[in-house]
């Protein structure tokens, strides 16, 4: 933080917000947020080989579980977790037909700060894993370019965005 960057990172300079998804929120360089809710901020994922594919960043990067935050902002956090999910499945469901649900998820094993995924599952999904948990995905859904968060997205964030004003408590 507050480092120069060499010349090297120049062209990654604009990705820097990866590197402290919650602090760039923070200070409001980070291009996936959708909403700042209560506890965290509501977030598009950078990967959307299912469409919709968000997620809740809990708003203090020195929260590692969920447990750690006292009551009122644990049931804040999973209030957020709710309000990201009925978003999606509402959003979705409006986009696509062949919607089917949403996937909530708190898991915690790659990035150390409290996060929760909200994964919107579709009909056209592979039959083998359809049912599966996406974790089970081949690799290459999470590191293909096609699946990268882009400007065609934009349809989307903006429906999900919505449907998170719209249920505003």
């Amino acid at each position: 933080m507050g480092r120069e960057m060499p010349a090297a990172d120049d062209a990654r300079a604009g990705e820097a917000w990866r590197r402290d998804r919650i602090g760039s929120a923070l200070r409001g360089d980070n291009p996936t947020v959708l909403r700042r809710l209560e506890a965290g901020f509501a977030v598009i994922g950078d990967v959307q080989f299912l469409p919709g594919y968000s997620l809740l960043l809990v708003d203090d990067p020195a929260v590692r579980r969920l447990s750690e935050l006292p009551r009122s902002r644990r049931l804040a956090f999973l209030s957020g977790m709710d309000r990201l999910g009925e978003a999606v499945e509402r959003a979705c469901a409006r986009l696509d037909p062949a919607f089917r649900r949403v996937n909530l998820e708190i898991l915690g094993n790659t990035e150390p700060f409290l996060h929760a995924h909200v994964w919107p599952r579709f009909d056209w999904e592979p039959p083998d894993l359809v049912g599966r948990p996406v974790w089970l995905y081949p690799r290459e859904r999470w590191t293909d370019g096609r699946y990268a968060l882009g400007p065609r997205h934009d349809p989307l964030r903006a429906a999900i965005a919505g449907e998170l004003d719209r249920l505003t408590p």
